[in-house]
Order: structure tokens, then sequence, then C-alpha cells
């Protein structure tokens, strides 16, 4: 997939306050003092939290020298929030990085933001423990610690995948090779099913890439998914036999009156296209209560939906476009959305300024913008036949395709209403000539 902005900045994904700092000196384990024997490590996952950029959760590994009595908590998800951070992030380049702090510390944090935060010991050999400690202690070394983040790839999640996979020698990797339970896509919709608004967008901003099937292993771009697969798993221990990766499993603390995260997207692509059809209705609408009447309230009120949907629908349109065409957020390029919204369609908002002050070039320009974008819109559709138009993205077409199509059937009934009151000259005149 790639990397997105959490609605831009979230666009898309997994990111965490900053924490506490850590100490700055090797941990025993990082220096080779620690035994396997005395080591204990514990896959940590924290739930949803309340902005859009915690609505995925958050993950972390835990290792304890219970000898030493000394343990740390590894945060693969920090970032800096300095003045290029936006920008940054904007263009998909945005970096994060490992840190270590205390568990306890971390534990009381989340608490304090009403996050569930549970434990699973891991039954790893005392050499896969040594091991995973060193890998872990060298990944926050400065010269170590950065990555490129990347929301389904390379996350703070996928990272503890990765390294307990590689301690593991392959097994975790092994164990979710098959078939996931659905796409990203989908995954994504059910996480931020708590804000459908933002939920929208990012479903707008999305091209087919996280439409594909996906692998168990995929999936583990998500801390609970990669807690059910840990859960899960089987693998070869130290005497050769196979057996539970996971020792046991407990909650250090549930969140109170959270609604937990639904287990599939919510389907509501019959809601989006009765919305659809009543903003279109309504262009169609106001443009025959103008031709009936002349009056300025339906015109004002014709503009005043254009103004809207310029700022609503264009402007997302406008910014897939330039992520398309300036960004690595890859996610976004040569996205079927475009057909239904895009750059042109920004022009609504001046345009629908101009038509509320009565300006008649602007109802001449505006009819022409909507007949492109409907003919665009109905082209869009028309494509899903071929398979290379693969994108899931029915729910947008039920929405914004009756909006253009509305639009370009009102631009069309006040242009010919103009024409007509053109071409037909006063009564008055005419009979005051007729009787001189």
């Amino acid at each position: 997939m790639s990397r997105l902005g959490s609605s831009m900045l979230c666009l898309l994904g997994l990111l965490l306050t900053a924490l506490p700092a850590s100490a700055q000196e090797l941990p025993p384990w990082g220096t080779g003092e620690s035994r396997g024997e005395d080591l204990s490590v514990y896959l940590v996952t924290f739930g949803p939290g309340d902005d859009v950029a915690s609505w995925f959760g958050h993950g972390s590994l835990v290792v304890e020298d219970q000898k030493l009595r000394q343990s740390r908590l590894y945060n693969y998800g920090m970032f800096s929030f300095d003045e290029r951070m936006l920008l940054r992030y904007a263009m998909g380049r945005l970096e994060f990085w490992v840190d270590d702090a205390s568990p306890a510390a971390t534990f009381r944090f989340y608490r304090s933001l009403n996050r569930d935060v549970r434990l699973q010991e891991l039954n790893l050999t005392p050499a896969q423990k040594v091991e995973l400690g060193r890998l872990l202690a060298e990944n926050v070394l400065p010269q170590n610690r950065d990555y490129l983040y990347h929301h389904y790839n390379d996350n703070c999640v996928t990272r503890l995948r990765d390294v307990l996979d590689k301690v593991l020698g392959g097994q975790l990797h092994a164990a979710a090779s098959g078939p996931g339970r659905m796409t990203l896509r989908e995954h994504t919709r059910r996480y931020t099913d708590v804000g459908p608004p933002m939920s929208l967008l990012l479903d707008f901003l999305m091209n087919d890439e996280i439409d594909k099937p996906a692998t168990r292993w995929q999936e583990a771009f998500l801390p609970d998914e990669l807690e059910r697969q840990v859960a899960e798993a089987q693998v070869t221990g130290a005497d050769g036999k196979p057996h539970p990766l996971v020792a046991r499993a407990f909650t250090v603390y549930a969140a109170q009156g959270r609604p937990a995260t639904p287990a599939r997207p919510p389907g509501y692509a019959a809601v989006l296209l009765l919305l659809g059809l009543v903003l279109g209705g309504i262009a169609v609408g106001l443009a025959l209560w103008e031709r009936r009447t002349g009056g300025r309230a339906p015109r004002v009120l014709l503009g005043l939906q254009n103004v809207l949907v310029g700022l609503v629908v264009g402007i997302p349109g406008l910014a897939l476009f330039i992520m398309w065409l300036g960004t690595d957020h890859t996610v976004t390029y040569r996205n079927e959305n475009l057909f239904l919204a895009n750059p042109l369609t920004v022009l609504a908002l001046p345009l629908g300024f101009a038509l509320m002050r009565g300006s008649p070039r602007a109802r001449e320009w505006m009819w022409r913008l909507w007949v492109v974008l409907a003919a665009l819109g109905v082209l869009g559709l028309v494509l899903k036949a071929l398979p290379l138009f693969d994108q899931d993205n029915w729910r947008l077409i039920a929405l914004l395709l009756p909006v253009s199509v509305g639009m370009a059937g009102a631009m069309t009934l006040g242009r010919s209403a103009v024409a007509v009151g053109q071409e037909s000259p006063p009564l008055a005149p005419t009979l005051k000539a007729s009787g001189n």
C-alpha cells in the first residue's frame, strides 16, 4: 500500500503521541549481560483512541530482565512535531523512529487516554529472547532507529511483526501466509467507522492497491490482527516440538465505555445513494423553481449549492490529483474517483459565487462544467465493466454521480430558461409600437 496522510494527516495512520524519552545507555540485553533464562518478552497491544490518528490502535514490545530488574518498552511509532512535519507527511515522506521507554509510565499514559493495554508473554527460547533483545537494543541506536513510514507496509506494528519473525526463523510469516479475512480497504473502513465523514474521505483518497486480496501477513499492519495471529501461532521450540507462541495473555487495563471495532466494514452504500439523489434532485428542483418564477431566491440557492459542492467535493478532488502527481502516496495514484471529483470540480466554487450575483456568463460556464463532470462520471461507471477498473469505489459512485448528473440537468434547465427569455421580446412595448 502506501504512505498516507492521516486525512492526510492521518489519513491514514497508526500515529502515537510522543512518550517520555528513554535513558541513553544500553540495557543489559544489549550489552550481552542478560541470560536468556532471565528474560521475558511481551507483545503489547494498545486499543484505539479518540482521535483519527489513534483509531487503528498501537503496539510495542517489552523486554524484561527479571534477575537484574530492568525492563524497556520499544515503540516504533515515534515522529517529530516540528515545522517540517506537515510538509513531509503531505509528501508521503514522514520519518518515524523507534525509541524505548518505561513500560509502567507508558501503560499509565494509555490508561489516562482510556485505551486498552493488553499483554501477551511470548513463549520464545532463551536464545531467541537474547537475539530479540539484542536486535531491539540495536534498533534504538541513532544510526539505526529511523525509517520511512508506510501505513500498510512499514509502520509501528509491521516492525514488531518483522523482528519477531526474524528471531523465529520465518515461522510467523509461514503461519500467516494464507488468505486474509478481508481486503485492506475493508479493514480500514471498519476501523474508521467511528468517524463517518473522515472514513468517507479516506475511502475517496485510496486507489485499488488496497482492494487486492490480502494475506494474513499483510493484515498484521493492524495491532489487533498481529495480536490475533500471535495468539494462534504454533512455533517449534528448543525441544523440536510445536507449541503455542503465547505463554500467557492478560489485560493491564480495559477501556471503559469505548465501542468495540466492528468485525465487518459498514454497509452504507444505499444511504449514500439516497443522499446523492437528494442533492442532485435539489439542484434540479431549484432550477425548475427559477424557470417557473424567474425569482432571485432559487438562483442564489443554486449558486450556494455549487459553492458547497466546490468546497466539500472539489477540494478533495484537487488534493487527490496533486497527491497523484507530486507525492509519494502511491495509494492515491490512478484513482478512479478522479472521474467523480477532480480539479475541475473546484471551479464550482467561484462560479457558484458568480451565479449568486446574477452573472449570465457564470451560468453558461457552469453548464459546460457540469456537463463535462457528469460525462466523466458516467464514463467512470461504464469503465467498471473492464477488469482494469476494479477499484472498490461503488459507495463514492452512488454519492457523487447523482450530484453531477443533477447539477448538469439543473444547469441545462437554467440555460434553456435564459435562452427562452432572451428570445421572447416583452409584450407591452410590442403593443405600444402597434398602437402608434
